[in-house]
């Protein structure tokens, strides 16, 4: 009499005879290792394996496409922007006149004084407000560009945009500022989320005639309206512009094939800029000293 051959055990449970295996492996598999599949069954090892082989889908910018659209850096820039004011109007014991705290004095952006050796204004200047207008104005213009922005650019070239066009903006106020005007506001930084929100528009072929003509009406309040100054606001407005540029754009131009290289082209063209920003800022400094 012929002994019957043993029974298939899972895989993964050896104690546990059963008669499926995994379609894709081949391999038994008891019904709790098992999944189900277009074609058959697959056990968790294949699952998994087949997960970790899926490529993100992946925005123009190269950011990774989440559930989750909060615009979190926009809100953070935000929330430090008002934290900075209440300090400020705390020092000043007063919410109009809080361009009289010490905050403000030692951050204020005085091209004389960067040239000096205060080079802190150059970024801290960008988080002050001649009182709650000037701050409202600006937050709600970067909520307004930034929920748009951050789900494309991702957040930390959101981030880094942002600084470059602050940066640039500081650049504009030190070569083309007098020397001992005081200057204080995210403005140039804002500017700057609105030359990136226009390029987003034109690389998604969308119409980007009501931005750009947001970005005009701006400028002509810039060059009519005493007291703004329109070198920290062009100059955050070029560096955010050119800083996109190089972030939607050259990839597409210097023909890179992979997606690791196109996001290696976005970050040295926000690098190239911002560097250039530094370097205008030391050359304005040196013209002053």
């Amino acid at each position: 009499m012929n002994a019957k051959p043993p029974a298939t055990t899972c895989v993964r449970h050896p104690n546990r005879p059963t008669g499926l295996a995994c379609t894709r492996c081949g391999r038994p598999a008891c019904p709790e290792c098992l999944r189900p599949a277009a074609v058959g069954q697959h056990c968790v090892d294949c699952v998994r394996e087949a997960r970790g082989q899926v490529r993100p889908i992946r925005t123009v910018a190269g950011a990774p496409v989440t559930a989750s659209a909060t615009p979190i850096v926009t809100y953070g820039l935000i929330a430090l922007n008002v934290l900075v004011y209440g300090i400020t109007a705390a020092q000043a014991s007063s919410l109009a006149d809080n361009f009289r705290s010490e905050l403000f004095l030692r951050w204020a952006m005085i091209p004389r004084l960067v040239a000096d050796g205060d080079w802190f204004r150059v970024i801290g200047s960008g988080f002050l407000h001649w009182g709650p207008l000037h701050l409202a104005l600006n937050m709600f213009a970067l909520y307004f560009v930034g929920f748009q922005l951050e789900p494309y650019l991702g957040r930390a070239k959101m981030l880094a945009i942002y600084l470059v066009a602050l940066i640039g903006g500081s650049a504009g106020a030190m070569l083309l500022e007098p020397a001992n005007t005081i200057g204080a506001g995210a403005s140039g930084a804002v500017y700057g989320m609105f030359g990136a929100i226009a390029v987003l528009l034109i690389r998604l072929r969308i119409n980007a005639t009501q931005i750009l003509v947001i970005i005009a009406i701006n400028v002509l309040l810039s060059l009519s309206l005493s007291g703004v100054s329109l070198w920290v606001h062009l100059g955050g407005l070029v560096a955010g512009t050119l800083a996109t540029i190089g972030v939607l754009f050259l990839p597409e131009w210097v023909h890179a094939e992979r997606p690791e290289t196109d996001r290696a082209i976005g970050w040295f063209a926000i690098a190239g800029v911002g560097a250039v920003s530094v370097a205008l800022i030391g050359l304005g400094a040196a013209l002053l000293s």
